[in-house]
């Protein structure tokens, strides 16, 4: 089968370095870029972690950039330090960052990756685990651009479910029960897709919510680990946030899909729009079926069909050394 060229676009959490492993491995993915966004992360040891962990897995070719989007509401600092974690496990230990000072442009690189897409006749799948403004900033500057997207996959938005906004994060003048993070931190660039594109795929809490770090799923990484380097720095970014309740695996599986649809149910087709104003910012609203009357229709991923076999996907994928 042909490759599937995709971009990258994430704010440098754990299961965000997990997802730049997997693309390396996944069968049939080409990764042409990796674009951070200074959101759930803290810019400079995000960048530093993230070329660390590309020389681990001897994909320095792939271009890395800093973002220079803004949000509207910033991540709390407690959340933003665990980049900082990551870049010190001792799977990296051997490695220095060689990230430039400053950072080469994010929005430059995506820009650049659609024009060569647009080029190739060979359009992008962007994948997208955290806000959406690196994507919307380089369309609004030049919305031709957007020729060069086959799809758009987005981790962001909570449904059918509560929101993550925390009120011992976050002030509870804002700290509504609808919203979740990545479309929290810029709902003004979650409304700018929902108006402009048609098709998103979209991975909310009420999916992510059903995969937990599990330990099973990390006494399994563990054991993989005396075998094979992928799981053993797995294991060892994961140990880094496994004692938090909260923590589910957002990214990873948003990512899957791209390699293992079965795993999923048939998406629903929503029409979305998303409060940008008030107490209520970041909640995205629903209009199902056919002629929906928010915003264009969405595809929106709710749940498993094969929810084991998710974890076994993501477990033979680093059954892999970088020895």
């Amino acid at each position: 089968m042909p490759s599937t060229p995709v971009v990258l676009l994430h704010d440098a959490a754990i299961d965000e370095y997990m997802v730049t492993v997997l693309l390396t491995v996944m069968p049939n993915i080409d990764l042409r870029g990796i674009v951070i966004v200074n959101a759930d992360c803290i810019a400079e040891p995000a960048m530093d972690a993230a070329s660390k962990l590309q020389q681990f897995l001897g994909r320095e070719d792939i271009p890395l950039a800093l973002s220079r989007a803004r949000g509207w509401n910033p991540f709390p600092w407690p959340y933003r330090s665990d980049c900082v974690a990551f870049g010190q496990i001792p799977s990296l230990q051997p490695y220095k960052s060689k990230v430039t000072t400053p950072p080469p442009s994010g929005e430059a690189l995506l820009a650049q990756l659609l024009e060569q897409a647009i080029a190739a006749k060979s359009p992008l799948t962007v994948l997208n685990t955290g806000p959406m403004t690196p994507l919307t900033d380089v369309l609004q500057a030049d919305f031709r651009l957007i020729e060069g997207i086959a799809k758009v996959v987005w981790m962001g938005g909570a449904i059918n479910v509560p929101g993550n906004l925390d009120p011992n994060t976050v002030p509870p003048a804002v700290a509504n029960k609808y919203a979740e993070w990545n479309a929290f931190w810029d709902p003004y660039a979650v409304d700018f897709a929902f108006r402009w594109f048609r098709g998103i795929n979209i991975f909310p809490l009420d999916i992510t919510n059903n995969t937990p770090l599990t330990k099973d799923f990390m006494n399994a990484l563990q054991q993989q680990g005396k075998q094979y380097s992928y799981s053993q720095l797995a294991f060892e970014a994961y140990s880094i946030v496994a004692a938090e309740p909260f923590y589910d695996m957002w990214d990873v599986t948003a990512a899957c899909w791209l390699t293992n649809p079965a795993l999923y149910t048939q998406p629903t087709l929503m029409g979305l729009g998303i409060e940008t104003w008030g107490f209520d910012q970041g909640w995205i609203r629903t209009a199902i079926g056919p002629n929906p009357t928010l915003r264009n229709a969405q595809n929106v991923f709710l749940g498993f069909q094969n929810k084991p076999g998710f974890y076994s996907y993501v477990l033979s994928l680093l059954q892999k050394s970088n020895k």
